[in-house]
C-alpha cells in the first residue's frame, strides 16, 4: 500500500511589531513609491527585542496542533534560516515547549526553499515509515540577519512562522503532499549569502581571533541575477512537478509562490498561463518571510476563503543555495486561524 503525508493541521503567526514603508523611509534613501513598485510590500513584520525564531516556531506549532485536534507527533522538523543559535537545533527546544515529549526533533536549512524541503523530507518520514505524524514548522525572525541601513534588503524581509501537522494517509484523498521536484546550483551560493560566523570566516580570521568586518554578518544579495534566476528555476520547476502528477496548467485552480517579489510571482505566474486571480498573494502585507512563506500565504487564504477544500494547489519555491522546489495538492477540509 502507498503511502503519503497528509495535511491534517495549519497554524501560523505573525510577530505584533509592524513596520511601514514610511518608517522605513524615514531612515533609508528611498520612498514609498519606490518600495512598493520594486517588491509589491507595504508593510512588514519584524520581531521586538528579545524575541526570536523560536518564539515564532512554538506559536505557529501550537496552532498547528491544535487546528489538526492532537496533542501530540512523531517527530518534529523546523525549517529556518534564522536559527537562534548556529548550536544547537531549535527543534528540541521548539518539542520541549510545546509539551511534545523525547520525540525526534531536527532543523533543516533551504533558506526561502525550506518549507518545500522540509515538506518533502517530513513526507520521507511518513512514507518510511519511520513517522505517522509530524510537526513541520517554517519560522524566521530574519529581520536580525538584514542591514537596517542597507536599502536594498531592508525592505524586502519580514518575521513570521507557519506550520503544518503531517499524518499518514492515501495518496487519494485530500490534502495529500506530492509529488515533487526539487534542484540546486551551489555554484551560485554567493549570489545571496550571509558570510559570517561559519566554519569558513572562523577559519579564515584565525580561528575567531580576528576581526570580522560588519557587512559579513547580513545578508548579501545579488538582486538582478537573483531575480532572473528564481523566474527561471520556479517556472522549470513548476511544469516539471505538473507534469509528474499528471496535471495540466489549466487544472490548477491556486498558484502559491513563495513570497520574494510581486514582479516574480507575476513573472512565472504569466510564463505558466495561470491567470492572476489564481494566485494567492500576501507579501504586500508581511514581505519576504522565507521558509514560513508559503504556510502564511496558505494560512491567509484558507481563513479568508480564498482557498477552498477540493482546490488543486500548485506551490513553488526558490531561494539561497541556490535551491528550488515544487509540489501539489487537492486542498483538504481542515479549520484555520488568519495569521493577520
Amino acid at each position: 500500500m502507498t503511502v503519503s503525508a497528509v495535511i491534517a493541521g495549519l497554524g501560523a503567526w505573525l510577530p505584533p511589531g509592524v513596520v511601514t514603508n514610511n518608517d522605513l523611509c524615514s531612515r533609508l534613501d528611498t520612498s514609498e513609491e519606490w518600495i512598493e513598485s520594486r517588491t509589491g510590500i507595504l508593510e512588514r513584520r519584524a520581531v521586538s527585542n528579545g524575541m526570536a525564531t523560536l518564539d515564532l516556531a512554538v506559536e505557529a506549532g501550537g496552532r498547528a496542533l491544535k487546528a489538526a485536534g492532537v496533542s501530540g507527533v512523531d517527530a518534529v522538523v523546523v525549517a529556518t534560516t534564522s536559527p537562534d543559535r548556529i548550536c544547537p537545533a531549535g527543534a528540541p527546544e521548539v518539542t520541549s515547549r510545546l509539551g511534545l515529549g523525547p520525540i525526534a526533533a531536527y532543523d533543516l536549512t533551504s533558506a526561502c526553499s525550506g518549507f518545500v524541503y522540509g515538506l518533502a523530507t517530513c513526507a520521507g518520514l511518513i512514507s518510511a515509515g519511520i513517522a505517522k505524524s509530524v510537526l513541520f514548522i517554517g519560522a524566521e525572525a530574519f529581520s536580525t540577519f538584514i542591514d537596517p541601513a542597507n536599502r536594498a534588503t531592508a525592505p524586502i524581509f519580514g518575521d513570521g512562522a507557519g506550520a503544518v501537522v503531517l499524518r499518514c494517509g492515501s495518496p487519494e484523498e485530500p490534502g495529500a503532499i506530492g509529488p515533487f521536484d526539487l534542484g540546486s546550483d551551489g555554484a551560485q551560493a554567493d549570489l545571496l549569502a550571509i558570510c559570517g560566523g561559519g566554519s569558513r570566516q572562523r577559519s579564515a580570521t584565525g580561528l575567531g581571533h580576528g576581526e570580522v568586518p560588519t557587512e559579513d554578518w547580513y545578508l548579501s544579495m545579488a538582486g538582478r541575477a537573483i531575480y532572473q534566476q528564481a523566474i527561471t528555476r520556479m517556472t522549470e520547476s513548476s511544469l516539471a512537478v505538473l507534469d509528474r502528477a499528471g496535471w495540466s496548467v489549466t487544472e490548477v485552480d491556486r498558484f502559491v509562490g513563495h513570497q520574494a517579489n510581486i514582479r516574480i510571482l507575476n513573472s512565472v505566474a504569466q510564463r505558466l498561463g495561470i491567470a492572476p486571480e489564481r494566485a494567492l498573494i500576501n507579501i504586500d502585507r508581511v514581505g519576504n518571510t522565507l521558509s514560513a512563506s508559503i504556510p502564511l500565504v496558505l494560512a491567509g487564504a484558507a481563513a479568508g476563503g480564498d482557498l477552498r477544500p477540493g482546490d488543486r494547489v500548485l506551490i513553488t519555491a526558490f531561494g539561497a543555495g541556490l535551491s528550488w522546489g515544487s509540489t501539489v495538492l487537492v486542498w483538504p477540509s481542515i479549520s484555520v486561524d488568519s495569521p493577520l
